[in-house]
């Protein structure tokens, strides 16, 4: 078993509880007292380019689940409430929100003792390894995990595979049907949720510690044996196929969909998420149990826990959980992809309003210039008041109330993206202005001050944004895991940024804004917007 202690925020200790539980590719956890079953519909067409923002180096911009370009998230999720769930969830939401707020006034006067968290990596007698933060300090347990595979690996013909599995693991497993299962998990307390990304399947679940045997025991039922009945199948297929016909409706949907193709051609990151309405109509129980079969497997399972339990507990809980898994996953092989960049797309639609979206290249999380590019973006329009995009666009013109760069990625695919709206009649201002900007920092770089400002807020705002609370770390840890980073990530991250010069920012600025990007406008034709 491996330990490190990492120092974190002293105002901000791992215990801290907050309904904003930071977000991750995979599931979203709202609080104990919202008991809504989210079932995903359909993407959000603002969103461009790739759905993931590089996870837990943009300080500001949470690392939501398959999710995050500048303002927008990238898929809007149908929230509808199950038809039994009345009775149950107010059973549960009481006294839940009643401890919840007790919870609070109890940890508020001692969040400035708490200075440092340690990280434990934990290995079962069955070899599930889990990264393992204990903390007493309120009596809950957050885990978080992720199977690799997700939407890429739905088949041709059966798009929204994964999508639809998800909204479907708290809808009935073992020898419990829906209603039974659904009234289990709120007699317990627990909160549970899963969501399929573009690279990965993603699980959560939080849960009163004194109950944790009986949500542990729920949570081995979903994972290991999900019933996928044919009434909750087509429920949910219902929820997920009335969002795809909203977005038929859309015209950003309708945009970001050609958006898409016209970067990934027939890649698997061009297809939606939610699949379409023939696809979703011919899927199975036999596709999803087949799915699962291929997808949930120990080989691609990636796992960190939060709160009050100690490493041995652990190791049953984890060996309970998941040893019942295949030992190894059955993935499809997924090619890397380059957006295809130096091309522009209008797409015009009658609105007083467009919206702007360039791609230039990316950089891989493993890259030696990665910190420096990061860097680079948040002087560029990473920062939300700070930045030379936001500063040159909002407060010197006026064009846009928001304007913002992001370094984005996908295990096989990255770009840097730029994304604002404007009044339609100044679409083409801005966006001059916009590639003006880019033309300045890809020639001359920035300058000194500017570097050394960004240091100091990358170093210090990410324990704010990443460790405060106790859902949170454990999101952060699952993220360190996937990307490969070392469990002493965070105790080596201040010296990696401090490391990094100005030559080496400049030349990252020349690599990846030197390129002719790719550009979308969504609005009327030649900038005329017919008034309202």
């Amino acid at each position: 078993m491996m330990s490190l202690n990492v120092g974190a925020a002293p105002q901000l200790p791992a215990g801290i509880l907050s309904p904003y539980s930071d977000g991750e590719r995979g599931a979203l956890v709202d609080g104990f007292a919202d008991r809504q079953s989210r079932k995903k519909g359909a993407d959000s067409a603002t969103s461009p380019l790739l759905p993931v923002t590089i996870r837990g180096e943009v300080p500001g911009r949470a690392m939501r689940g398959g999710a995050d370009f500048g303002n927008h998230p990238s898929r809007t999720e149908v929230r509808t409430k199950n038809l039994r769930e009345g009775s149950s969830a107010r059973r549960m939401a009481a006294p839940l929100a009643t401890l919840l707020l007790s919870l609070v006034f109890l940890v508020l006067p001692a969040l400035s003792a708490r200075a440092a968290m340690s990280i434990q990596e934990v290995t079962s007698s069955k070899g599930i390894t889990a990264w393992l933060v204990e903390d007493y300090s309120v009596p809950l347990v957050a885990i978080r995990f992720a199977f690799d595979g997700g939407t890429t690996q739905d088949p041709a013909g059966k798009e929204g595979l994964a999508n639809l599995m998800s909204g479907l693991f708290d809808e009935g497993a073992g020898n419990l049907d829906s209603e039974g299962f659904q009234i289990k998990l709120d007699d317990v307390g627990a909160e549970m949720s899963f969501e399929a990304a573009r690279d990965g399947i993603y699980g959560s679940m939080r849960m009163l510690a004194e109950q944790r045997d009986a949500a542990f025991d729920l949570l081995r039922l979903a994972v290991t044996e999900p019933r996928f009945d044919q009434a909750p199948i087509d429920r949910i297929r219902a929820q997920v196929l009335s969002g795809i016909i909203a977005n038929e409706l859309d015209p950003d949907t309708l945009a970001q969909r050609k958006w898409l193709e016209a970067l990934y051609g027939t890649h698997p990151y061009a297809r939606p998420e939610q699949g379409s309405r023939q696809s979703i109509a011919t899927i199975t129980p036999d596709d999803l149990i087949a799915f699962h079969k291929a997808n949930f497997a120990r080989d691609g399972l990636h796992v960190a826990v939060v709160g009050a339990i100690d490493a041995e507990t652990l190791k049953k809980k984890l060996d309970m959980v998941f040893g019942g898994l295949p030992q190894h996953q059955a993935l499809s092989a997924v090619a890397d992809v380059d957006p295809k960049l130096n091309q522009q797309l209008e797409v015009n639609y009658d609105q007083p309003q467009a919206s702007l979206q360039l791609a230039y290249p990316g950089v891989e999380r493993s890259a030696p210039d990665f910190f420096a590019a990061v860097l680079m973006n948040e002087i560029l329009g990473g920062s939300a008041f700070t930045s030379r995009l936001f500063d040159e666009v909002r407060e010197k013109r006026g064009l846009a109330y928001s304007v913002s760069s992001d370094l984005v990625d996908h295990q096989h695919a990255n770009a840097l993206a730029i994304t604002t709206a404007t009044r339609a009649d100044r679409a083409a201002e801005t966006l001059a202005v916009v590639r003006e900007v880019v033309k300045r920092m890809a020639q001359e770089g920035p300058t000194e001050a500017e570097l050394a400002a960004t240091k100091k807020y990358l170093i210090g705002a990410y324990a704010i944004n990443n460790l405060n609370s106790s859902a949170a770390i454990a999101a952060t840890l699952l993220e360190l895991q996937l990307d490969k980073l070392g469990i002493d990530y965070m105790q080596r991250r201040t010296a990696l940024i401090n490391a990094v010069t100005l030559d080496q920012v400049k030349a990252a600025a020349r690599k990846l804004l030197s390129a002719e990007p790719a550009i979308m406008v969504v609005g009327p034709k030649h900038g005329e917007a017919k008034e309202e």
